[in-house]
């Protein structure tokens, strides 16, 4: 949700899709430089973290998210998810 915010803080609306890392790395140039720079980490994490959101929040027959996923996994993907926000908070906003 946070890098449909940066998109559209850029004047790019998002499709309704979860990994919106794409489009973040092809508008790349129309972040601030500061922003810019975390581009390459930013794609990373919405990758990441879309790739494990279903399992995450549905689980499957042989996998059980409560007893698949690590602490570290867990800390890792809070560490990831205040990074997003807080590049993203860099950002004007409207309104």
């Amino acid at each position: 949700m946070a890098l449909k915010a940066a998109l559209r803080a850029i004047g790019v609306e998002p499709p309704k899709i979860h990994d919106v890392g794409r489009l973040v790395e092809e508008h790349r140039e129309r972040f601030p430089e500061d922003v810019e720079a975390a581009v390459p980490r930013l794609v990373e994490i919405s990758v990441w973290l879309r790739k494990e959101r279903e399992f995450a929040f549905y689980g499957d027959i042989d996998f059980i998210p409560t007893e698949q996923y690590t602490r570290a996994q867990a800390e890792r993907a809070l560490e990831d998810a205040r990074f997003v926000v807080e590049i993203v908070g860099r950002l004007p906003m409207d309104g």
